[in-house]
């Protein structure tokens, strides 16, 4: 029980932290979801140093990661809010930033991970 509620605080930490990023930068870009795009990002930036920190060093506990990776990061980054933007591009016919807009997603995410894991390895 103590495990799931740690996964409850974080993920609505990460959630409500998502919403004002992505409630202040979705609007600066007519045809991209800056927010959604960047929390996504940082999120895969934080979860890979998180990882990485806790692989190599063992600072982190099982409780911690809960918290931190499984919880913040889950409730920060959005795969349904993402989906749902690819299916209102698609809607409008805006093909091009459809494609672009997830594949750049995908791409900078997993560059992401792995920068945050070649990070953690730095300190």
């Amino acid at each position: 029980m103590k495990q799931a509620l740690l996964v409850f605080i974080g993920g609505g930490f990460g959630s409500t932290l998502r919403y004002l990023i992505s409630k202040n930068l979705n609007p600066l870009f007519q045809n991209f979801f800056l927010g959604t795009f960047t929390v996504n990002i940082v999120g895969c930036l934080l979860m890979g140093l998180l990882l990485g920190l806790s692989a190599r060093e063992r600072i982190l506990s099982e409780n911690q990661l809960l918290l931190l990776a499984t919880g913040f990061c889950g409730g920060f980054t959005t795969f349904s809010s993402f989906a749902l933007e690819k299916h209102a591009f698609l809607k409008a016919d805006q093909y091009l930033n459809f494609s672009f807009y997830l594949f750049s997603s995908i791409a900078m995410g997993i560059a992401a991970i792995t920068i945050g894991i070649w990070l953690s390895k730095q300190f």
